[in-house]
């Protein structure tokens, strides 16, 4: 069960770590979600590589069975460039389950793609604000901000991500890029 797994996440052998990791992702609920992001900073790359996929597999089935569900044929719509069909599911799995993190999230990403992103913020936070280490959430609030040219936002969102998760991919040059841009335009 996740509660004996849990206690293995602080075990001194990567191995053990990225067991028990591995277990969460298909065991873990929503205690597990702190445990993991704490160990989206280990040591191991590959300790916090298997944290990283645990914490999206715990996050997709955090929901009712039928929003688990609507957001999986969402999910299936925005794979096929199909956002509004997306967006309909994801606010049919949040009307199901007004607690499920990773309902807004999805939808923020598909309103993210409809480049909606005023819209996709705030799915974003509503996201954080249910899981607050959500970097994908985090990291989503930081590309939208970025696309509507909110330069000082989006930094701060990007920190934030890098600040739940160091080695999220991509965000450290997208920081960068940002950085640089209000050190040559400081009124921006």
């Amino acid at each position: 069960s996740c509660s004996q797994v849990l206690p293995l996440l602080k075990n001194r052998s990567a191995d053990v770590r990225k067991v028990a990791a591995l277990a969460l992702s298909l065991v873990g609920d929503r205690a597990a979600a702190m445990p993991l992001a704490i160990l989206l900073h280990d040591s191991d790359p590959m300790v916090a590589q298997v944290a990283e996929h645990a914490l999206w597999s715990v996050w997709f089935r955090l929901g009712k069975p039928q929003a688990v569900q609507l957001v999986k044929c969402g999910n299936m719509h925005m794979h096929h460039g199909n956002n509004e069909c997306a967006i309909e599911k994801f606010t049919q799995a949040i009307q199901e389950d007004a607690g499920f993190a990773e309902a807004y999230n999805q939808r923020a990403i598909a309103l993210y793609l409809s480049e909606r992103f005023a819209e996709a913020i705030e799915d974003c936070q509503r996201a954080l604000v249910l899981m607050p280490q959500h970097f994908g959430a985090m990291a989503g609030k930081g590309h939208s901000h970025a696309h509507l040219a909110q330069w000082r936002e989006a930094r701060q969102a990007y920190r934030l991500a890098l600040a739940i998760h160091p080695g999220l991919e991509g965000i450290e040059q997208s920081l960068a890029q940002i950085e640089q841009l209000l050190a040559e335009n400081p009124t921006l």
